[in-house]
């Protein structure tokens, strides 16, 4: 019965982010925002928003291991699960500001995360920090990217509908993502009871496998239509906001306590797959299905160390 609400939690929890999205985008066009300001606030954050609630709920009900596994794990997870089979299935071209802007700020936040961490404790001041600099890299991503095709082929996947619509949505996305996550949680806390298993090794595996789902199907149908650098950007995109958004705003809610076993372990994977990412992105500007065997490779080995 646990594995069934597990997985009804889950369900809840990403259709939740949807119709959130889907709602807050409809708002956002009739307001007459640009397609660049919606792609990288509303959907950024509503594709995010999974995490978002998993990690709240995780730290105000004390099992703040699932709340730090939750990002490590979706980070780790996003930069070789997700990207490896996305070039298995359709080799990944990238463009130079890739490397230069998201790759930069993916790799900073991470290692600012480890930084901030050290003192086994995410506090509430070092959560403003974390969510005032995702404000200040996404104006600065905006503002370098403004006018050019990536920003605005969003406009292509916008909902648009009527305001009673869209506001329902909302609501139905926000509603969602609250039962959805407190579900999902408690039956993941009972698994990890019910087996013997540390709330670290259930945090990083099934919940972050289970909330990066949107990153990984977006991903995956990007390669698919041969839309590759949606598929970088979404991944690294969406590593940047779970440190800098997610743990920033969880630790405003509920300070975050750091067990050592991350610190000597997860986050260094975390940074050092995030640094092997480098050479295969600067590689002739793009991702071979081998490179994203070697990056799948490199997940298994990660999974098989901690289990």
């Amino acid at each position: 019965m646990v594995y069934g609400f597990l997985i009804l939690g889950l369900i809840i929890l990403l259709l939740g982010g949807k119709f959130l999205v889907d709602g807050a985008s409809a708002i956002a066009v009739k307001l007459g925002l640009s397609a660049g300001l919606i792609g990288l606030t509303v959907v950024a954050f509503g594709t995010s928003a999974p995490e978002l609630l998993v990690s709240v709920n995780a730290a105000l009900k004390g099992t703040s291991d699932i709340a730090i596994g939750n990002v490590v794990g979706s980070n780790i997870a996003n930069i070789t699960l997700v990207l490896g089979i996305s070039a298995i299935l359709y080799p990944i071209v990238l463009h130079l500001s890739v490397i230069k802007l998201d790759y930069f700020f993916a790799l900073t936040s991470s290692i600012l995360f480890y930084l901030i961490a050290l003192n086994q404790e995410i506090s509430r001041l070092e959560g403003v920090i974390l969510t005032v600099l995702l404000i200040a890299v996404n104006l600065y991503i905006y503002k370098k990217l403004k006018g050019t095709n990536t920003i605005n082929s969003f406009e292509e996947t916008t909902i648009a509908g009527n305001s009673i619509k869209a506001i329902s949505l909302i609501l139905i996305g926000i509603l969602g993502l609250y039962f959805g996550s407190d579900l999902f949680v408690d039956s993941a806390v009972e698994i990890s009871r019910l087996f013997g298993v540390s709330e670290r090794v259930i945090g990083i595996t099934v919940i972050a496998i289970g909330t990066s789902l949107p990153e990984l199907t977006t991903s995956i149908i990007a390669a698919i239509n041969k839309k590759t650098d949606i598929a970088i950007g979404n991944i690294l995109g969406s590593n940047i906001m779970n440190v800098l958004g997610i743990i920033g705003i969880t630790a405003i809610v509920q300070p975050i306590p750091v067990s050592e076993l991350f610190l000597k372990s997860d986050f260094l994977w975390m940074i050092g797959l995030t640094l092997l990412l480098f050479p295969i992105l600067k590689t002739k500007l793009n991702i071979s299905r081998i490179e994203g065997g070697i990056l799948l490779f490199a997940y298994l080995v990660y999974i098989y160390t901690i289990l």
